[in-house]
């Protein structure tokens, strides 16, 4: 990965046991097209993934989005994606919008039936990344 996970916006190193607790990567994509699709379908923060769909096919999103929770949760993969500033700069995303993702993301744990401890443990790795996603104070 071009700068590692720190350069992408991402903190390591994970909690032992978060990968395997999130399904490894096949559970992880299963959930991040979950997530996907509820935001989508999400009147906050749904014009914001079809409007980004316009530059990003909603399938190379889930990929994306699968890597880079894949190598935050421990897992052997590799994210050569761009940095969460740079990816999200023009996206005009509020506190809400984020809040409503995280809320998704809950959600779509929840329906995976993710211990609450794992689902903690992943908000945890997150929740710093607020700091380049968001982009209108």
């Amino acid at each position: 990965m071009p700068g590692g996970p720190v350069a992408a916006g991402l903190r390591g190193p994970a909690p032992a046991g978060l990968y395997q607790a999130l399904g490894e990567q096949e559970g992880i994509a299963r959930l991040m097209d979950d997530l996907v699709e509820r935001a989508v379908k999400d009147p906050r923060i749904g014009p914001i993934f079809q409007e980004s769909f316009k530059q990003t096919k909603p399938q190379a999103l889930k990929d994306s989005l699968t890597a880079q929770i894949c190598l935050l949760a421990g897992g052997p993969c590799e994210y050569d994606g761009v940095d969460m500033q740079s990816a999200h700069m023009n996206m005009k995303i509020d506190k809400s919008h984020f809040n409503a993702l995280v809320e998704l993301l809950q959600d779509a744990m929840d329906a995976r039936r993710i211990p609450f401890t794992q689902q903690n443990r992943l908000l945890a790795l997150l929740a710093p990344m607020h700091r380049d996603i968001i982009t209108v104070r």
